[in-house]
């Protein structure tokens, strides 16, 4: 089927700033071969235009990359064409539904008239969302998890069916793409120019592919110690990188390869991109999902994907059409200015040779100050939205002046600075800049995904097990009667699920609990209510010292791992802050008390799936095998952060300006400061509109008196000069000539007291311009005071700064998961 490459962005926003769905926003797609950026702060609609963009794509048979950093672009796959509440129904808020006081049912209803009449506000008919659904391939790819589809990530070294004599740069770089990314995986901080560590591993990578072998990271790690090469450059092998630091080196990835939680790394799919995104009767997307990484792993999987993909690219034949289209709804961190993280190097060579081969690059971004000039400059389209900070507005003017020559910051500032929600100023080295507002989104907007939804909008990948615990199988005990050999720990319920879901476990023999051996110990942990997850802290876990806990302790403490979503909400000031707040409940049995209640930034590498050998469990007050007891406890954990949690942020009230969580003090000041000089600045201007009649009117007066006084004076000049000509001799003439009359005389007299006259006259008109002179001056000092009482009085309002205090309520509180930890002692 043709179709045509046009995007259908949205509708253009007239002069006055009125949006309009009229006029369509139609962008060529094959310009985004020279690139995007989308910048926008929180709410500015930067992810709705995201996935526009890419449903335009799909539509338009362009395959593409998406790379998902925060889990908004899974959103693709709610492409409904049926429009029916039953479709949304899976996917709404039920705790919007409660808080709106209607029915899950009720809102899904709601929900589905609201995107249908959205979408014919927009002439969207269904026929164009069916098109989507039947011609296209999406996949939500979860590296690191079996949510989605896994992608092996590093279970293969193969050698690429490339030649070095030709492509050995491209191969090189994919090498040190892989070696960078392990190296950050393994927390090694690595020149690939002059850390021996980085050297090494790919001078065995690249000497196994020269011959044609593949490898793994298994082979590649037990080459460490003693490599298959007696030099590296000139050295010998052992002066430039001595055995024992190998070694180090190798016994720290092999501490990676033995991590439980690495092995689903190793399993999947293998990280082809040409399988990702090509090939087949449909168009493909491939959704590679990172919210559920660290920042270390999101740079250790982007950096490695993005060298697999410059790899891909080179392959592909030359053209000035897209083929291909790379979208990362969130650049922050990836490519920054100052810093060198792995990941900017392959962002960087896309953007500067990937247009030759018809794949384009669409960086989106809230924070344009952290993305290296570099790439703003290789951008060829710009997609601007509401900016949060006046720095952020200067460095996308800066980056637009570069990157195109010819805009203007001065002209484009104020249409930035007037953008509201879901307008975008649309800038193309091609054309003159646009503002336009965005389309209605084909896909439903759920927000985020959970690891839960994305493993259920995948089908066939099981959502209740946690991956670090998937092999370890599940026991029940109605009564405490498990033997040491029977005793295994409890599979753990999703990332997601409250602790009282019920499971399907499998029941398993039971037999009398045996007394404790040093009277409050037991040789068998104690039997857990159905569903409740059960995991090991590891001895290596960053935090073990905090929860008390001794890493080479043979009892184990029963303790609680909790991961709660919280909510500051205050609408008075705008904030509508969310937070994931992790901890550790050491004393379950007890009250809780911000004592006992410790909080951790804890991830599942800090669990084992077992205790170590020999383990003696402390018997507790407890009960764990009550699920009214989870049930109390989640919600006796929900009022204790009611009650000891809050978030402090700064308020000026003379301004109504209240201060981003997590801004500090100086940068909230400095913002109040640009607030108040723009209040100035608009009184200011009401104040030169009040002056500017009276001034106008006294300059006036003073250049008409001026013109006065010259002409009279030149009048004066003039009768003088012709008096002294022909005044005398009248007089003279007249009285001492052979005739004397008397209107001679009378004549010559009037000359000179008119001259006389006409002196007075300019000493009259002189005296005027100085007293206008007079009024001006002091209508500019009264212009003066007033202009210094405006901006004193905004200076002191500028450093109102007080704090305000936004607390929690219960519907602020989600304790999304509770587990029992076992924590030696």
């Amino acid at each position: 089927m043709k179709v045509d490459k046009e995007a259908f962005l949205g509708g253009q926003v007239d002069d006055d700033g009125t949006p309009s769905t009229e006029e369509a926003t139609i962008y060529e797609l094959d310009r985004f071969t020279t690139h995007g950026v989308i910048v926008g702060m929180t709410g500015s609609g930067k992810t709705g235009l995201g996935i526009d963009l890419i449903e335009e794509t799909l539509l338009s048979g362009i395959p593409s990359l998406v790379i998902d950093p925060k889990g908004d672009m899974g959103n693709l796959l709610l492409t409904f064409p049926d429009l029916s509440p039953t479709d949304f129904r899976p996917w709404i808020d039920e705790g919007e539904a409660e808080r709106d006081g209607i029915t899950p049912d009720e809102l899904a209803a709601s929900t589905a008239q609201t995107w249908k009449e959205g979408l014919a506000s927009w002439d969207i008919e269904p026929e164009r969302l069916q098109r989507i659904v039947d011609n296209t391939d999406l996949t939500i790819y979860t590296p690191g998890s079996s949510a989605g589809v896994p992608l092996n990530v590093l279970g293969s070294l193969a050698a690429p069916e490339l030649s070095w004599d030709t492509d050995a740069e491209t191969m090189r770089d994919e090498i040190e793409g892989f070696v960078s990314s392990l190296l950050v995986l393994a927390g090694i901080e690595a020149d690939a120019v002059s850390d021996p560590r980085h050297i090494l591993l790919a001078t065995l990578i690249e000497r196994s592919w020269k011959e044609g072998s593949d490898l793994d990271l298994a082979k590649l790690v037990g080459q460490i110690p003693k490599p298959p090469i007696r030099k590296l450059g000139v050295f010998e092998l052992n002066s430039f990188f001595p055995e024992d630091d190998r070694m180090k080196l190798a016994m720290t990835l092999n501490g990676l390869l033995a991590s439980p939680s690495f092995s689903v790394w190793l399993e999947g799919e293998a990280l082809d991109i040409g399988k990702m995104i090509a090939g087949g009767d449909k168009t493909k997307s491939a959704i590679v999902y990172l919210a559920h990484l660290s920042d270390t792993e999101r740079q250790f999987l982007v950096t490695l994907l993005l060298s697999k993909m410059v790899t891909w690219i080179r392959q592909q034949s030359g053209t000035s059409q897209l083929q291909a289209l790379i979208y990362m709804d969130e650049v922050f961190g990836f490519a920054p200015p100052t810093a060198e993280p792995p990941s900017k190097k392959p962002i960087l060579t896309i953007l500067k040779q990937a247009r030759a081969h018809g794949v384009g690059m669409v960086l989106a971004t809230q924070n344009p100050v952290d993305l290296d000039y570099k790439a703003m400059s290789n951008a060829g389209t710009w997609m601007i939205g509401r900016l949060q900070t006046e720095r952020d507005k200067l460095r996308i003017l800066e980056g637009l002046e570069s990157a195109s020559g010819t805009v203007k910051a001065k002209d484009v500032d104020p249409v930035i600075t007037s953008l509201t929600g879901r307008q975008f100023l649309l800038h193309s080295t091609k054309s003159e800049p646009a503002v336009f507002t965005t389309r209605w989104a084909m896909s439903y907007l759920a927000g985020p995904l959970t690891r839960d939804e994305v493993a259920k909008l995948s089908g066939d990948v099981p959502a209740a097990v946690d991956e670090t615990l998937a092999e370890a199988p599940s026991t029940v005990a109605e009564t405490p009667t498990v033997t040491p050999e029977t005793a295994t720990p409890a599979a753990e319920p999703p990332a997601n699920e409250t602790p009282v879901t019920e499971t399907t476990v499998t029941e398993t023999p039971v037999t009398e609990i045996e007394p404790p051996t040093d009277g409050d110990t037991v040789p068998v942990a104690p039997p857990v209510a159905d569903g409740i997850g059960v995991v090991y802290l590891d001895p290596a876990a960053p935090w073990v010292s905090k929860v008390g806990s001794a890493p080479d302790g043979g009892r184990y403490r029963a303790g609680l791992v909790a991961t709660i979503n919280l909510r500051f909400d205050e609408r008075s000031a705008d904030i509508d802050h969310p937070e994931i707040y992790e901890a550790v409940l050491t004393a379950p049995a007890d009250p809780l008390t911000s004592e006992t209640v410790i909080a951790v930034d804890h991830d599942e590498r800090d669990f084992v799936a077992a205790p170590a050998d020999g383990a003696k469990w402390e018997l507790t007050d407890a009960n764990l095998d009550s699920k009214t007891w989870w049930r109390e406890t989640s919600s006796d954990l929900k009022d204790h952060l009611v009650r000891t949690h809050s978030l402090q942020v700064f308020q000026n009230e003379e301004l109504d300006v209240v201060s981003r969580p997590g801004e500090t003090r100086q940068d909230f000041e400095t913002r109040c400061g640009e607030v108040a000089g723009h209040r100035a600045d608009e009184e200011l201007a009401e104040l030169k509109e009040k002056y500017a009649d009276d001034a106008d009117r006294v300059k006036d007066q003073i250049a008409s008196a001026d013109r006065r006084v010259q002409e009279l004076a030149t009048d004066v000049e003039s009768r003088r000069g012709q008096e002294l000509l022909s005044g005398a001799v009248d007089l003279f003439g007249s009285l001492f000539g052979g005739r004397s009359k008397s209107a001679a005389l009378r004549r010559a007299a009037s000359k000179r007291s008119m001259t006389r006259r006409t002196a007075e006259r300019q000493e009259t008109a002189l005296a005027k311009l100085t007293a206008k002179e007079r009024d001006l001056v002091e209508l500019e000092d009264e212009l003066e005071r007033e202009i210094l009482e405006i901006t004193s009085v905004w200076d002191e309002k500028a450093t109102e700064t007080g704090e305000l205090e936004i607390g929690l309520e219960r519907d602020d509180v989600d304790v999304s998961q509770l587990r029992l930890l076992w924590y030696p002692v």
